[in-house]
């Protein structure tokens, strides 16, 4: 799934699968969350909101099912590395 770089609040990135209706985003303390069902509609508005962090709270993160993919990265490892290099 391609990630969008996010930095809002304590969002870091999101992505969307169309096929399966899923959004999958990255917070701050490198958890990575998958939720299901999410229509495109609401993938399109995440990614162009003023405040990606407050739509997310407001529209997504209640209202969904959610799944934890993965959790807290190693000590000193930045999980964003993977996606987009280290700084």
């Amino acid at each position: 799934m391609e990630m969008k770089k996010l930095n809002s609040g304590k969002l870091r990135a999101a992505g969307y699968d169309a096929r399966g209706r899923i959004l999958q985003v990255q917070l701050d303390n490198g958890d990575t969350l998958q939720y299901l069902g999410v229509g495109e509609d609401l993938w399109l508005r995440l990614g162009s909101s003023a405040s990606a962090w407050s739509f997310y709270r407001d529209n997504i993160e209640e209202e969904f099912t959610v799944k934890k993919v993965s959790s807290q990265a190693s000590a000193g490892k930045n999980p964003l590395d993977e996606l987009f290099g280290p700084r």
